[in-house]
């Protein structure tokens, strides 16, 4: 019998064959950040410029009124320990953009020593409206996240700015037995500070939510800034809208700011639906119906 002869490919030569590489300790992270300017357009705020990039997108349906809508959409379908999410969005002088999201934001368990990063900045210039109506965020146990809502005004603009915040879903069940978040909310008219507000929760939300000053045993609260000339004129109807674990205030001329808290998010829903839907003076987003 003939030798049989093996040849190998020097694509597999043992000198050839590449060292594997080291698993990385964590995985790979969502990135994504999105910027929209708008512009005015034949009486029509239209969009001007988008870059958007990683996980981070935005749509634009089609309207028949004076206002670009936009909706925000996260494609990695929730966000985890360092995960990093930013939105930069302007409204040119006289323009009216009302930006919302798909979905609920769900901010899941982080590992040890890893934090969910979420900033948004916001500028309206002269005369320009925004309405920021993002649907809620969801904060599950072990969630770490900081978020920073930061808002340029300039001149006459006018802004809505609403958002929902749901510890857990009570209905499937979940307890907020470890949160750690951290969010801020910063708002500046030509430069000048108007409004601050910071939110911390460290430790056990359940426990935390129960306590007579802190929730007393709701698990959804929501922030809601009405920054408007007219907002003092709003303040009656805003107030007979609030329900009992809830208040709204003018907290200085032309800012009014309530909070509310209810006991899951279809509560709060039912009662933000209506004030926002007063407070905007525009139909509610498509998103906020489904």
């Amino acid at each position: 019998m003939l030798a049989r002869k093996t040849i190998l490919s020097p694509f597999f030569s043992e000198t050839n064959i590449p060292a594997a590489r080291p698993i990385p300790a964590t995985p790979p992270r969502t990135r994504g950040k999105a910027e929209i300017l708008c512009k005015q357009r034949l009486g029509r705020t239209v969009l001007d410029r988008l870059h958007q990039q990683g996980a981070f997108k935005v749509l634009f349906p089609r309207t028949s009124g004076k206002t670009l809508n936009g909706i925000l959409l996260n494609t990695a379908g929730g966000l985890t320990g360092n995960d990093k999410m930013q939105l930069e969005a302007t409204a040119a002088e006289d323009c009216r953009l009302a930006l919302t999201t798909q979905a609920a934001e769900r901010i899941y368990r982080a590992l040890p020593g890893e934090v969910t990063h979420i900033t948004n900045t916001l500028t309206a210039s002269s005369d320009s409206h925004i309405h920021w109506l993002p649907q809620e965020t969801i904060l599950f146990d072990g969630a770490a996240l900081r978020r920073t809502l930061r808002i340029d005004m300039r001149g006459g603009s006018r802004l809505l700015a609403v958002e929902p915040l749901v510890f857990g879903r009570t209905e499937m069940g979940e307890q907020p037995n470890l949160i750690n978040f951290r969010d801020h909310v910063e708002i500046r008219r030509d430069g000048h500070l108007i409004f601050s507000d910071r939110t911390v929760m460290q430790g056990d939300g359940t426990r935390l939510l129960c306590g007579p000053a802190s929730g007393n045993g709701q698990r959804a609260m929501a922030s809601l800034v009405l920054a408007a000339h007219d907002a003092e004129q709003m303040l009656p109807g805003a107030r007979a809208m609030m329900a009992e674990t809830g208040g709204v205030s003018l907290v200085r001329d032309g800012l009014l700011f309530g909070r509310i808290m209810a006991r899951d998010g279809f509560a709060l829903r039912r009662i933000l639906l209506p004030l926002i839907k007063y407070l905007s003076a525009a139909p509610l987003p498509r998103t906020w119906m489904t």
